[in-house]
């Protein structure tokens, strides 16, 4: 049975919302293994002088918590082949 963790993050972009979506799993996904799903709960953007200069998204990232001990199996198993 997986027993499953989530995180809520926000995170920016200056292009777009599909970009800060890919930014905060791309970033997340250096410090935290066996991510799963990304949910978007709000979206925002920051207007100045009638345009928008970046792009807000507020994510709920859930990922599978690992037993003790089995992340370091899986690194020793990696370094063997």
């Amino acid at each position: 049975m997986a027993v499953m963790k989530s995180e809520q993050i926000l995170t920016e972009s200056s292009k777009s919302f599909e970009d800060a979506i890919q930014s905060a799993v791309t970033r997340f996904s250096k410090t935290v293994r066996g991510l799963r799903s990304a949910n978007v709960n709000n979206m925002s953007a920051v207007i100045e002088d009638g345009k928008i200069i970046s792009y807000r998204v507020n994510l709920q990232i859930t990922f599978e918590v690992e037993d003790a001990g089995a992340g370091a199996a899986k690194e020793k198993k990696k370094k063997k082949r």
